[in-house]
């Protein structure tokens, strides 16, 4: 009886924050009703790509391309995730549905929980790197606790994620203008040391241009290609497809691409020998190299808040996920989840971001290409109603072998396309045979 009554006392407490905060619409379609404004969207996406991370990313590409095909890479992989986020996120507007839902239609009531719970378990992975990045940028530059600054920025950063989306809107508001004002800022020094020319003619590290066009564009696509296919978690919000578009380009390619800029134009115009983005050698480096004391609080604060607003939005994408797979609720599972992410950030982590980058590229472009077959072309009024649906796999697995023998054996060329464009190829192939194979959910 006791843990009876203790299970409706959590229910109890969990309706009373739901009341308090809002509902997050986990385990069904989010009603025209409660769709929040195309503002609000906007600024839940703005503030989503517009970080350091992407700063540094921008530098790892000027440094590998040079600035000339580096700038190619960032506006073309860019386009790209427009084209990819934009349409996934209208699947969202459509249906209402968060990615958990849509992926049970595409993948069966059973079968979802491969594909989001990948997703969701890789977006707690980027928590942790994100949390980690903070306090390790922290500790070294103010000489504090590693651990402790790690703990402190998680504990912030669940807290942005336990009040909801209404908490990605509010971080974004705070995020967004504190990075166009410095960012830009920081750019604009740097190239005040240096010509247009010379940083458009930056051969990369050394002179030295190792990253192939290939490379750089898995890179800028990586980057937020777990996020970007789980967009509908977003984008169910939007009142309208013009409002979900104008969100989706707000985040792909503005505000990611500006943040990419930032970091390319400071690398570029310094032309540090060996540079190290991770390290010394970005924006916060920057504003704290100057050694004013004002500037150095200002980019704590900005360093707290930036990340905060990206670790917050994976955080919610991954308890919004495992939420549905263990029916419970979102900021339950934002708690326990965030609570481990700590734990894992803890341990460096983030100091494995090129290959944690390697394998999104890898295993996670396939299911948005399904998701997009199956929407787009074949089963667009399509609802679950089979436990398991073959095909989606036998694809997603297709378009991930391609894309790790692409990286092995053919390193110049893009594993994140190569995996996208294989698995939707496959699957608009093989789904169209009349297969009777798929397990059809019998009622209790």
């Amino acid at each position: 009886m006791s843990g009876q009554s203790n299970s409706g006392l959590v229910q109890q407490t969990e309706g009373q924050i739901d009341d308090l905060l809002g509902h997050e619409f986990e385990h069904e379609p989010v009603p025209m009703s409660a769709r929040r404004s195309a503002f609000s969207v906007t600024m839940v996406w703005l503030g989503f790509p517009m970080i350091i991370t992407g700063a540094m990313t921008g530098s790892l590409l000027v440094l590998g391309m040079g600035f000339k095909n580096a700038l190619v890479a960032m506006i073309v992989g860019n386009l790209i995730m427009f084209a990819y986020v934009g349409a996934l996120g209208l699947i969202g507007t459509r249906r209402g549905m968060n990615f958990a839902l849509i992926a049970s239609i595409v993948f069966g009531r059973k079968g979802y929980v491969l594909a989001s719970g990948l997703l969701s378990t890789l977006l707690l992975g980027w928590y942790a790197v994100q949390t980690g990045i903070t306090g390790a940028l922290i500790s070294s530059t103010y000489g504090l606790n590693y651990v402790a600054m790690t703990i402190v920025a998680g504990v912030l950063y669940i807290g942005i994620t336990f009040v909801g989306v209404k908490g990605l809107h509010w971080i974004g508001l705070a995020s967004v203008p504190l990075f166009v004002v410095l960012g830009l800022w920081v750019a604009a020094d740097a190239a005040s040391t240096t010509t247009s020319a010379a940083i458009f003619a930056y051969a990369g590290n050394n002179g030295v241009a190792s990253m192939s066009m290939g490379v750089g564009l898995t890179v800028v696509l990586a980057l937020f290609i777990d996020a970007g296919t789980v967009t509908a978690d977003f984008n169910r919000w939007a009142p309208s497809p013009r409002a979900s578009l104008f969100a989706t380009f707000s985040a792909f390619p503005f505000a990611n691409l500006v943040a990419m800029l930032v970091g390319g134009v400071m690398t570029a115009a310094l032309a540090v020998p060996n540079a190290n983005p991770f390290g010394v050698d970005n924006m916060f480096g920057y504003m704290n190299g100057k050694q004013l004391t004002w500037l150095s609080i200002l980019a704590f604060i900005f360093l707290y808040a930036n990340l905060g607003s990206v670790c917050s939005h994976c955080l919610y994408n991954a308890a919004t996920g495992w939420s549905r797979i263990l029916g419970t609720n979102m900021r339950l599972m934002a708690v326990v989840l965030g609570a481990l992410g700590i734990l894992v950030a803890a341990g460096n982590v983030w100091a494995f971001f090129i290959q944690w980058l390697s394998l999104l590229g890898i295993l996670v472009p396939p299911i948005g290409a399904i998701i997009l077959v199956d929407q787009y072309l074949l089963r667009a009024e399509a609802r679950a109603d089979v436990d398991w649906r073959a095909k989606p796999f036998i694809a997603w697995g297709i378009g991930s072998l391609c894309a790790f023998a692409v990286e092995n054996l053919m390193p110049g060329l893009s594993t994140a396309i190569s995996a996208a464009v294989v698995a939707g190829i496959v699957y608009g192939a093989i789904a169209r045979v009349e297969s009777p194979t798929e397990k059809v959910a019998r009622p209790a």
